[in-house]
């Protein structure tokens, strides 16, 4: 039998409710008023079930920021989504601590004694330690204030209870103290209540207004989940987006959060919402809809970011992929991908052209990024197009002459561009069934050569 945990959350400074989870999430979870007997001694705390969920360097500086709490009494949280997670019965990919006192402080002992590597932010408080590929943060508990919307917060210290009340959704606003694990899930926003329902629900009317990137995360984890938006977050949502929330954001702030859905194992549901809500046609004309990216489901196989970013352009034209990639301020390997996305739509016609040719379809794919030509083969209303597509992923990409340059001279090809032009003209011929043996390839320098066409000796 896997283990089972229990605890009490804490509102208000009072134990209200009694919750017990096993290996697949909530059990249950009962209303009490006032203190009272926790479930039995042998049913282990939240933090275990939280071990249970990590490996290799996260369990390492857990165990290691454990001691150091339990040592000296010291006010250190784990917040957030990991917490979330294991109360779901999900995997924890992240640690999330939060230190009512100096992090930063915190984090360099914690490196020092693991042999981790340190990144620390001292004017911010804030703190991450790294061993191998696993990585912790570490923020000072902090209060904040927004000096206007969308604009990035100004933060102060403060207690445990300021941080969670500063965090987007009441699921994410939960914690558990180290060290003092009979104090029980410390939840002030009922985060364990939407958990049960399965809803994602912001901590006050100007969540969204203060910060509008919430609006991207709250579709984020309502699909990645499958909960739903409470209602009246998503009427806050609507209005922050009506009110022109989403300009006000730096396009770097609105990029970090599109990649943190094309990092989502199914982006399209997420991006969808993100359209009903009229977010992405504020970034760029053309996304009244999302049949592309809709169509890129994980069960197509191999699906990556940039796949997804390349439906996500695919049935926009060139102009609107250009408002785009500036709105965003992609890296050149995001507008690569999102323009060559968009030439693909732009040469359609031509690709379901009668008798088009192998070189012909190789001369107009490429130097075109595999993930557009791939996203283009998946979400093409044209099978023919498709399979066009997948044709020269597979197959005609891969054909090359076996002659060389050297090769070419030795045959009595004048050298300069003449040389360059025979080896693309017997590429051609490759492509089309016209050579397949290195004889065949001989025969066709020769027989250009007796010929004495221009376009061969120059």
């Amino acid at each position: 039998m896997p283990p089972e945990y229990a605890g009490w959350v804490t509102q208000d400074g009072l134990r209200r409710r009694q919750w017990r989870i096993g290996a697949d999430g909530i059990l249950d979870c009962e209303s009490q008023g006032g203190s009272g007997t926790s479930y039995a001694a042998h049913i282990a705390p939240l933090i275990d079930a939280v071990e249970g969920r990590i490996s290799g360097g996260l369990t390492a500086m857990l165990n290691a920021l454990r001691r150091c709490a339990l040592d000296r009494a010291m006010p250190l949280y784990l917040v957030g989504g990991p917490v979330r997670d294991a109360l779901l019965g999900l995997a924890v990919h992240d640690l999330d601590f939060v230190l009512e006192g100096d992090a930063p402080a915190l984090a360099r002992e914690v490196a020092a004694g693991l042999g981790g590597d340190l990144v620390s932010h001292q004017a911010f408080g804030t703190a991450s330690v790294s061993l191998g590929p696993d990585r912790i943060d570490m923020v000072t508990a902090r209060r904040e204030t927004y000096p206007h919307p969308g604009a990035l917060p100004q933060v102060y210290p403060g207690t445990i209870w300021d941080d969670l009340s500063r965090r987007d959704f009441s699921i994410n606003a939960m914690a558990v103290r180290l060290g003092a694990e009979h104090e029980g899930l410390i939840d002030p926003h009922g985060g364990m209540a939407d958990l049960e329902a399965g809803v994602v629900r912001a901590l006050h009317p100007g969540s969204f207004v203060d910060d509008p990137t919430r609006i991207f995360r709250a579709a984020r984890y309502e699909k990645r989940l499958g909960f739903r938006i409470e209602t009246e977050t998503l009427l806050w949502m609507k209005e922050a987006v009506a009110s022109g929330g989403i300009q006000r954001l730096t396009p770097d702030r609105v990029r970090h959060e599109i990649e943190h859905i094309l990092g989502e194992r199914s982006p399209g549901p997420p991006l969808s919402r993100l359209t009903e809500l009229g977010v992405l046609s504020q970034l760029a004309p053309g996304f009244s809809s999302l049949p592309a990216v809709e169509r890129l489901t994980p069960a197509k196989g191999g699906a990556t970011p940039m796949l997804y970013l390349a439906g996500l352009a695919y049935p926009l034209t060139p102009a609107q992929v250009e408002i785009l990639i500036g709105r965003l301020n992609m890296p050149n390997s995001w507008a690569r991908v999102a323009r060559d996305a968009a030439a693909l739509r732009e040469i359609e016609e031509e690709l379901a052209g009668p008798g088009i040719s192998n070189s012909r379809v190789a001369h107009l794919l490429l130097g075109k990024s595999e993930d557009a030509i791939r996203a283009a083969a998946l979400v093409s209303h044209s099978p023919a197009i498709a399979q066009l597509l997948e044709e020269f992923l597979v197959r005609l990409r891969l054909l090359f002459p076996k002659l060389d340059g050297n090769d070419m001279l030795a045959l009595g090809v004048p050298p300069g561009p003449c040389v360059g032009r025979m080896l693309r003209e017997l590429a051609d011929a490759k492509l089309d069934g016209l050579v397949n043996t290195m004889e065949d390839e001989r025969r066709f320098v020769r027989e250009a050569l007796v010929r004495g066409e221009d376009r061969h000796v120059g």
